[in-house]
């Protein structure tokens, strides 16, 4: 069955944070988890899982915490949810060519996304002005 939790969003906030922050080493857990509003216990799961995929490294020690195992331009979020959900194919729910082409669209988009580019994304609407009348 085809299924996005919320593992997935979380996964990818947390990710943006360590983008956002991490540039100059890793970055503790604790820190991610209260930038972002996310229990420490759900992103330990889910870094865990992601730093098996590949997509982030740990360090132990005083100076430890996460850091991305390749560039977060590197990083898609399609890679992010599949690591988290498992495959997103349409043999997951059968055959039927509607599913398919559904799935392939949400397979083109999240892969069209990366950490670094929502990163960005963020950073520029954290700077734009709000102007009121």
């Amino acid at each position: 069955m085809l299924a996005i939790t919320s593992k997935s969003p979380y996964a990818v906030r947390a990710l943006t944070e360590l983008a956002r922050v991490g540039g100059s080493g890793p970055v503790p857990i604790g820190e991610i988890a209260r930038r972002r509003d996310i229990p420490v216990q759900f992103l330990e799961g889910m870094f865990a899982t992601l730093r098996r995929a590949g997509i982030l490294q740990s360090q132990r020690g005083v100076k430890g915490g996460y850091s991305f195992a390749r560039e977060p331009t590197q990083v898609t979020v399609l890679e992010v949810v599949e690591a988290l959900e498992g495959a997103l194919d349409a043999e997951t729910i059968g055959a039927d060519p509607l599913w398919a082409d559904a799935i392939g669209s949400l397979r083109d988009k999240l892969g069209a996304v990366t950490i670094a580019g929502i990163a960005e994304r963020e950073s520029r609407a954290a700077g734009a002005q709000m102007y009121y009348i």
